[in-house]
């Protein structure tokens, strides 16, 4: 069975879509640690990370860099944050979270939660944002 990650890829689970390549797929986090936390994922499945080829990891760190960039123009911060940590599902996923300070990246932070129209609007700026780059 697909993880749940390939088939939100696959648009069999709703989400909020953020960009999207024939070979990555961005979406909202709907357990955000701040507005505007986003999800970067291969559309192929695999687990860990380091288990992807050397050119395919680099095509995903572009386009993460490149999601990034619209999250930045959307969400004035100080940085977006990069973490990799994969335990939770097992499908290789990159966060972005815009961080005014470090204390952002804490995973240990009690999750936000925002109202779907909130999460619509923000996913949709990403997106616009992402499309003009």
């Amino acid at each position: 069975m697909a993880s749940i990650f390939a088939r939100i890829a696959n648009g069999e689970i709703p989400s909020y879509k953020c960009a999207e390549n024939e070979e990555f797929y961005a979406f909202l986090d709907i357990n955000p640690m701040v507005k505007g936390h986003t999800l970067c994922i291969p559309r192929r499945e695999v687990d860990y990370i380091f288990d992807m080829e050397d050119d395919e990891i680099a095509r995903f760190q572009v386009f993460a860099k490149k999601v990034a960039i619209a999250i930045k123009e959307v969400f004035p911060c100080v940085k977006v944050g990069e973490a990799v940590l994969g335990l939770e599902v097992p499908h290789a996923h990159i966060h972005l979270i815009p961080m005014q300070s470090e204390k952002d990246m804490l995973f240990s932070n009690p999750k936000k939660s925002f109202p779907a129209e909130e999460m619509q609007a923000a996913a949709d700026a990403i997106y616009a944002a992402y499309k003009r780059l």
